[in-house]
């Protein structure tokens, strides 16, 4: 997957300055949440910043494609919002959201096997099927024309840049294999964006002792 990334120049133009580092996970031994994960998730509230200048950035961010962010926030916003009460998944998820809280960072989440093809930050054209659950059965969305999302060839598997997630490629307790998109713009650094990573990474081997980790950075100026 880490060759198989790609961001779109009419997402550059948008945010010239994004960048976002790949991490892949291959081998993960994931479970149920328990009390590593949630001390890590406990650790991080005390940690969250809701004026990170990062944050700030990702809600211009919103705004240059036209979305809402006091509607629809940025993923990172939303996390520190509620780091007090974030509610605890499994044991990778927990790990990657604990990161996110800590270093005021979108982190997304995928489930490798799932994914179909290359992902692609794309500007979209309105038709991509997103599939979601809606009233406790599944459905099928579509993102607004010039929405930024994450894309396969399945369909968008993530809105509005980092905001929602959908269905088919989420990390489970069963996940093998995985990978995360940490996505930064300026003015964050460069290298507290790789320490991020490295976090990640040592937590998902704790997770997962055998686990195989690799990164990729993309952008960045």
């Amino acid at each position: 997957m880490l060759d198989r990334v790609v961001v779109d120049k009419v997402v550059l133009d948008l945010r010239p300055d994004f960048a976002v580092l790949v991490v892949t996970a291959e081998g993960l031994a994931n479970g149920p949440s328990d009390h590593v994960s949630e001390g890590w998730l406990a650790a991080a509230a005390g940690k969250a910043d809701l004026d990170d200048p990062h944050v700030e950035s990702w809600r211009e961010a919103y705004r240059a494609f036209g979305a809402k962010p006091k509607r629809t926030r940025p993923s990172v916003e939303a996390l520190i919002r509620r780091a007090g009460a974030l509610p605890s998944i499994n044991r990778v998820v927990d790990a990657y959201n604990a990161v996110s809280v800590e270093y005021a960072l979108p982190i997304g989440g995928e489930d490798l096997d799932a994914y179909r093809g290359a992902a692609r930050l794309v500007r979209a054209t309105g038709d991509e099927p997103f599939d979601v659950i809606a009233d406790g059965e599944p459905a099928v969305e579509h993102p607004a024309p010039g929405e930024v999302v994450w894309r396969d060839d399945e369909g968008v598997t993530c809105r509005r840049w980092n905001w929602r997630q959908c269905v088919r490629t989420r990390l489970t307790e069963t996940t093998k294999n995985g990978f995360f998109l940490l996505e930064s713009l300026e003015p964050y650094p460069i290298e507290r964006l790789e320490e991020a990573g490295d976090r990640l990474a040592e937590r998902l081997r704790v997770i997962s002792p055998d686990v195989r980790v690799a990164s990729r950075l993309i952008g960045g100026r």
